[in-house]
């Protein structure tokens, strides 16, 4: 296992897991748990590690895009409608933010 990026909050960190796992990369977010006994404190405790030593380089050019803002930009201007509620969704996401459903192919 090899740490991957240190974020300053477990949203952010679950963020970072989740869109390494869209990728296929298997992630695991650490010390969580652990950020909420330090309170305001500026404390770097809460990671996300990468399964496979051999995706690191792979998962770090990745993330490197993805925190830049490449793939928002990439999808920009490419909006899509739900097929089931039919709200209006940025083409940079894959499911409706108000109803779950996933973006047709």
């Amino acid at each position: 296992m090899k740490q991957i990026h240190v974020a300053k909050h477990a949203p952010e960190a679950h963020l970072v897991k989740g869109f390494l796992e869209s990728n296929g990369i298997t992630a695991t977010v650490r010390g969580e748990f652990l950020t909420s006994g330090w309170g305001e404190l500026p404390v770097d405790v809460c990671s996300v590690w990468i399964s496979d030593d051999r995706q690191f380089d792979r998962a770090q050019a990745l993330l490197v895009a993805f925190l830049r803002g490449d793939f928002a930009r990439q999808f920009h201007g490419q909006h899509w409608r739900c097929p089931k509620c039919g709200e209006q969704i940025e083409g940079q996401f894959t499911d409706c933010w108000k109803c779950g459903a996933a973006r047709s192919a």
